[in-house]
């Protein structure tokens, strides 16, 4: 017996697994402080000191994975206000340089974020150290002195969870 699905039912597929088991969304608060997301699994938290930007810099990591594909967001505080544009860019490098890819920007700005114009959501299309072909959505905001990335990576990451992620992005007023 074969089992065929028609066109209407493969065009809901994305949205099914968005949806399934694999993601578990929640809304995160990391740390309690005013910054609120979804997350489609339960983060951990990690720290560590980092050379970004010409300074010691402390990172905080909110971490998981979702079928397969890491989810995460990095907090850093620039410390003065001279060194977040700096600090913007050394991690947009970054993000780049870790999967060899070349990327597609395009402004972002979530609710409550402090404008800046080196703030940007990126499409980057690179390779996995083992030549695996992967994606990365990363968006780069800020809020005062503190700096964010939050990042989806993987190398066939369904739309609507790329979306879920990046929209639920909210500063608190």
């Amino acid at each position: 017996m074969r089992f065929a699905l028609g066109w209407p039912a493969l065009a809901l597929l994305p949205a099914l697994l968005a949806c399934s088991p694999a993601f578990d969304w929640r809304e995160v608060r990391p740390d309690g402080g005013d910054l609120t997301m979804l997350f489609p699994c339960r983060p951990e938290k990690r720290e560590r000191t980092l050379a970004l930007a010409g300074a010691e810099l402390r990172m905080q990591l909110h971490s998981c994975e979702a079928a397969g594909a890491p989810f995460s967001l990095a907090v850093v505080d620039a410390g003065e206000p001279t060194r977040v544009e700096p600090l913007l860019a050394a991690l947009k490098a970054s993000a780049a340089a870790n999967i060899g890819g070349a990327a597609v920007a395009e402004p972002f700005s979530p609710p409550g974020a402090t404008p800046n114009p080196a703030s940007a959501l990126l499409r980057l299309q690179g390779r996995l150290p083992d030549g695996r072909p992967v994606t990365e959505h990363a968006a780069f905001f800020v809020r005062g002195l503190r700096v964010y990335q939050a990042t989806a990576i993987g190398e066939a990451l369904p739309d609507d969870a790329v979306k879920t992620f990046f929209a639920a992005i909210k500063l608190a007023p």
